[in-house]
């Protein structure tokens, strides 16, 4: 066993304590105590002159870590020992100690919280790598996103994501949920736009039975659900200015009442607002309070559109491939070259979300594993009659896109990086890294 366990035994009989401690260092040989504030496993006697065993594992449990904590008892007490069981001991011994079953009950107690840590140690590791995994771009601008979001994440700050719809705010959202200290708890997204003021209200701070006509039952509002979490607010810019006040007083004093209830109820929640409104014009036109403005504006993260992210598009546009033809039970593998180039050269005003409602669209329609411009959707198809596009030439697959894409860039540019990656909306090591892996050549 392992010798770094510590193990502490409290019991007024110098007897029973000293019984218990040689059975234990018999069975696990060299046990020692690693500090003597912190204790592995603590086992109690449930009666002790002056105190009780209760209040000591009452005691022991707000510690952090916290031991594993076996109450002794006498047969007569077992109902207190199962209450602390209750309260959070792992279990208790009836006296005269069996020592087989005490061994037995440490080497699972403390198994048991090995499993435990370790599930903690993967859960964080596994967060740590996911949280951003479904936000998909290696342009410049998302490598800059990812670095505000882990810089952030940690953090109890509140947020507010701007940008255009379709975006990806929500994925920031779920992102900045996954990678916080909160990740264990709730994550509860609202969609603002979607209800009425007074539907509003109830749905984010609930109702007492009778509180309006069809209130037939009580409710427990979306800030409730999302106590020891993270409270998503998606198009906050739209709400009107009774919500408004109640939510401000929620950052303000962590606490608001059911609709119909004077009692005040405390919450420990971060919120997350996003919007695609400019909530400093609506400041200033009145309506939008400024201080919940200035309360939400702790941090902003503002989201680039896809326009200006043209990068990612081949990334974006294999992983919607992959996504939708796995689940038409289709296999698309490629894209003609007239399609990749209006792709490439469409301005996307819905953004990511366009690009990927228009890949189901092509995947569906594919024929032979392979998406033709004619596979596009309308808008895009109408789009092709651009010259831009038309210079792109036509048999080649993403990868091959791209390079042509930095060709013509750099030619457009007289073969100037700088201008060139400003122009395609990545760095210039992003840019060179590129004329590197694809042997690109007359660049200055």
């Amino acid at each position: 066993m392992n010798p770094d366990v510590s193990i502490l035994i409290v019991d007024d009989e110098k007897h029973s304590r000293e019984g218990l401690r040689k059975a234990l260092e018999n069975e696990y040989d060299a046990y020692h105590l690693l500090d003597e504030q912190k204790f592995d496993v603590l086992i109690t006697d449930l009666r002790l002159p002056g105190d009780d065993g209760m209040k000591i594992i009452e005691r022991a449990l707000t510690k952090q870590p916290p031991p594993i904590c076996l109450m002794m008892t006498a047969y007569g007490s077992v109902d207190t020992a199962v209450e602390a069981m209750k309260k959070g001991a792992y279990d208790y011994l009836t006296k005269p100690v069996d020592l087989d079953r005490l061994s037995i009950l440490v080497k699972r107690a403390l198994r048991s919280r090995k499993i435990e840590t370790e599930n903690e140690e993967l859960k964080r590791q596994v967060d740590k790598k996911y949280g951003l995994e479904e936000i998909i771009g290696e342009s410049e601008p998302m490598k800059r996103l990812y670095e505000v979001i882990e810089q952030v994440a940690p953090t109890r700050a509140t947020v507010l994501i701007s940008g255009e719809s379709g975006t990806g705010k929500e994925l920031v959202a779920h992102a900045l949920h996954r990678l916080s200290q909160r990740h264990s708890g709730p994550f509860v997204a609202v969609h603002c736009a979607a209800l009425s003021p007074t539907l509003l209200e109830s749905e984010l701070f609930g109702h007492e039975k009778g509180a309006f006509t069809g209130a037939i039952d009580r409710r427990v509002g979306r800030f409730e659900v999302a106590d020891g979490g993270t409270i998503f607010l998606d198009e906050i810019g739209d709400i009107d200015a009774t919500v408004q006040v109640k939510i401000l007083r929620v950052l303000g004093e962590r606490s608001f009442e059911r609709v119909g209830s004077t009692k005040p109820i405390q919450v420990d929640v971060r919120l997350v607002a996003a919007t695609h409104r400019d909530l400093e014009k609506l400041v200033k036109e009145g309506k939008f309070r400024e201080d919940l403005y200035y309360r939400l504006k702790v941090v902003e993260i503002k989201l680039p559109p896809l326009r200006e992210r043209r990068a990612d598009i081949p990334l974006l546009a294999r992983a919607f491939i992959k996504e939708f033809s796995l689940e038409n039970n289709k296999t698309v593998e490629d894209v003609a070259g007239d399609a990749q180039a209006v792709l490439m050269a469409y301005d996307w005003p819905g953004n990511v979300r366009e690009l990927r409602s228009a890949i189901e669209h092509a995947v569906i329609w594919a024929k032979d594993g392979r998406i033709t411009l004619k596979d596009l959707p309308p808008a895009l198809q109408a789009a092709a009659g651009r010259a831009d596009m038309q210079a792109m030439p036509t048999g080649m697959n993403l990868e091959q896109t791209e390079k042509a894409m930095m060709m013509r860039a750099l030619e457009s540019c007289g073969g100037n990086v700088s201008r060139a990656a400003q122009k395609l909306g990545i760095s210039r090591r992003t840019l060179h890294r590129k004329i590197k892996k694809y042997e690109l050549k007359n660049t200055r």
